[in-house]
């Protein structure tokens, strides 16, 4: 990778992976895009930034041309439970902005990435340590749309050689942004009101298992797969990764181990409950670790101690066991 566009540059993925790019190949090789413009956003006050809404293919492809870029990374999507409630605005925007950075990619040969997820799966899915290659029958649209995206990608790769390349990620916990309409959200949620409040009202229920991950180890697998040597790459597309599987206690006692007054209570919204009760409870990550590498660094207590200490950070919360001033 030289030169890197970025779609959705301001969602969960985006706003960690943009900074990391810039970090790890040039400020002025990355340049990030979004539908919105976000004020005071180092995405778009500290380096290249362009407006772009990906159903407008002839702009995706003019800001391509223009900054003369190697490697799309089409991060812009709807996610599970804005796309349950607004089904057709999920596909519109899953389907025809992927085929769109397809399009771009496959007309000026770009190396190209977007991510798959869990969601892929459904209730007739292997339950634990999925498998790579398995049944997949959604009954989610954001998971319809993410079984059509790993299809999709497959098709670009071996009908016109396109160098596609792509994950499916699991629940994705980071500190950077807000939580954003996803089933895993909880899992954010809980450390905003962890420090806020010392307790949380859980919308997901008691003993419900879903793969998660820590944001940084996610970028860096992005990172990783992209820079892969291509003859070592059987799949190519929606490999399987995760960091660690937990149900809604178990990250409760993590975060008592630093928060010890924390409380956790619930009130399940059968929407949501209803996606997560569709989904895998583990995945089998093999192919991934066999094919480029891949090795998450966190755990759950690793990452509840790093998501408290930055978010208390971000949010000006002083915890003991957190901030020493």
């Amino acid at each position: 990778m030289k030169k890197i566009l970025v779609t959705g540059s301001l969602g969960q993925i985006g706003s960690a992976l943009t900074m990391r790019l810039r970090k790890e190949y040039g400020v002025d090789n990355v340049i990030a895009t979004d539908i919105r413009h976000l004020e005071g956003s180092p995405i778009v006050e500290k380096g290249h930034f362009e407006i772009l809404d990906v159903m407008d293919r002839e702009k995706m492809l003019e800001i391509a041309k223009r900054y003369e870029v190697d490697t799309m990374i089409h991060l812009a999507a709807l996610l599970s439970a804005v796309a349950e409630a607004k089904p057709q605005l999920g596909w519109d925007l899953n389907m025809s902005g992927l085929v769109n950075a397809l399009e771009v990619a496959r007309e000026l040969n770009l190396k190209f990435f977007t991510p798959s997820s869990i969601a892929a799966f459904g209730p007739d899915s292997p339950k634990d340590n999925t498998p790579q290659d398995t049944i997949q029958r959604p009954t989610t649209m954001y998971g319809v749309t993410k079984v059509a995206g790993e299809l999709l990608c497959d098709y670009y790769h071996t009908k016109f050689g396109l160098d596609t390349r792509g994950v499916r990620f699991p629940g994705l916990i980071s500190y950077e942004t807000e939580p954003g309409g996803g089933t895993t959200d909880y899992a954010v949620d809980i450390y905003y009101e962890a420090l806020k409040n010392k307790k949380y009202t859980s919308f997901i229920g008691k003993g419900t298992y879903m793969d998660m991950m820590y944001m940084p180890d996610a970028v860096e697998a992005i990172i990783q797969l992209m820079e892969a040597e291509p003859s070592k790459l059987k799949h190519r597309n929606a490999f399987n990764i995760t960091a660690m599987s937990f149900e809604p206690e178990e990250i409760a006692a993590s975060i008592r181990k630093i928060i010890p007054e924390f409380t956790l209570d619930y009130d399940v919204d059968p929407v949501r409950q209803g996606i997560a009760d569709s989904w895998p409870n583990s995945l089998d990550v093999t192919d991934a670790k066999e094919e480029w590498g891949f090795a998450p660094k966190y755990d759950l207590d690793c990452m509840t101690e790093d998501m408290l200490e930055k978010l208390a950070m971000k949010l000006n919360i002083k915890e003991k066991k957190l901030i020493h001033s």
